[in-house]
């Protein structure tokens, strides 16, 4: 049994904070730390009311070492779970280095001023943690993370070479607002509005953001969906994690009255990172609209409708061409009853869980910075299916 620090009060932290304790054989505590305590002692009461267990709970301001170093050295955690914005990642990861513990992310270092997505700084630590004995886990989310997976899982499983990836991310759901992000208002818009770039011929081609739609048949009831090319973290470590690729592309779908507000957003400017003056104060536009729009965990409980991400994986199989998909699909209603979270929230909590995990039973311990594909998939598999996130396989031969 071990103890754990999860950082962050949102609605990923709140999913991770019930999925562990869901298994307390595994996790014994848990510490949730952030600047919102009153965030932090409704997750304590949720879990205490559903599971009868008593997590702690903890001022933190993860941007300041001092702190961050001073908590983990108060609770003495196994790992700490940065569930907070990526802009505290390299702060963490140095704590961690410092006191000597796991870390774990859901998503890349991005620097508060600009909107930038890479592993580079995280990456250039996996000595340090090789030399002090500890594991850092990078994108242990859903995508990226359980994308991650999945494509380890078919490379090992159905593949000879793998030469073409698609990953696909359909959020098809309504919860009353006219607008509203899946998660924090402030990286989404930054995310999304950020320019494309996709894989293609052993290196990265950028392209203006939402210019390359394109339409995918899903399972079922989700009918064809319009899908958009954007740049996500994962391609970056899986193109190199797997030299054979020759393309790779990741695509997610909007709706039309979704981008009509983004493109008013932008024109009018409101994404800007660069501070402006209102009334003698310097103001961010992007923080301040993040300010005005619902908070992504209030909105969960009137959220309906389903996720569904799949990865589509190309190549060849004992000389012969095969196209592989893994996928999963995520009820919001369901993903709400079982931990007042919306399925966004949910397939990514889950996830962290998962591979906070694999690195404490140990087949994941492995000291050094890496990705999820780096290491074996199958007990990740597995534990996706015991822990609510079903995983559908379609293998198709030429």
């Amino acid at each position: 049994m071990s103890k754990i620090m999860i950082i962050g009060a949102g609605g990923v932290a709140n999913v991770a904070a019930h999925k562990c304790a869901q298994r307390p054989s595994i996790f014994s505590e848990i510490i949730i730390a952030t600047r919102t305590v009153s965030k932090a002692l409704k997750i304590k009461a949720r879990l205490d009311q559903k599971y009868s267990y008593n997590a702690y709970t903890a001022y933190l301001n993860a941007d300041n070492l001092s702190e961050v170093v001073e908590l983990i050295n108060l609770h003495k955690p196994a790992l700490v779970m940065n569930l907070a914005l990526p802009y505290q990642d390299m702060v963490v990861m140095e704590a961690c280095l410092i006191t000597g513990v796991h870390y774990l992310d859901t998503a890349n270092y991005e620097h508060p001023k600009v909107a930038k997505f890479e592993y580079k700084e995280q990456w250039a630590l996996h000595e340090q943690f090789k030399e002090k004995g500890i594991t850092a886990l990078l994108g242990s989310g859903f995508d990226p993370g359980s994308t991650n997976a999945f494509v380890a899982f078919a490379a090992k499983n159905y593949f000879d070479e793998v030469q073409e990836l698609n990953i696909v991310d359909i959020n098809s759901a309504s919860n009353g607002h006219r607008f509203s992000t899946n998660f924090s208002p402030e990286v989404n818009i930054r995310e999304v509005t950020a320019p494309c770039r996709h894989y293609e011929d052993g290196e990265f081609i950028e392209t203006p953001a939402f210019s390359m739609p394109s339409s995918i048949r899903c399972p079922d009831s989700l009918g064809v969906q319009t899908v958009y090319r954007m740049y996500h973290e994962e391609l970056e470590s899986l193109v190199l994690n797997f030299p054979s690729l020759k393309k790779a592309s990741f695509w997610m779908s909007f709706s039309e009255d979704y981008l009509n507000h983004l493109t008013v957003i932008k024109n009018l400017g409101l994404d800007r990172l660069e501070p402006v003056e209102f009334k003698g104060q310097q103001i961010i536009p992007l923080e301040f609209l993040a300010s005005l729009l619902p908070v992504p965990e209030e909105a969960a409980r009137n959220t309906v409708g389903e996720t569904y991400i799949a990865v589509i994986i190309k190549g060849l199989y004992q000389g012969r061409a095969r196209e592989v998909t893994l996928s999963n699909r995520c009820r919001h209603e369901k993903a709400y009853q079982e931990t007042d979270s919306q399925a966004i929230s949910y397939t990514a909590g889950t996830s962290a869980m998962i591979g906070a995990k694999q690195i404490l039973a140990g087949s994941w311990n492995k000291p050094g910075v890496y990705n999820v594909e780096q290491h074996d998939p199958e007990d990740f598999i597995q534990d996706m299916r015991t822990s609510g996130l079903d995983v559908d396989i379609k293998i198709k031969d030429a």
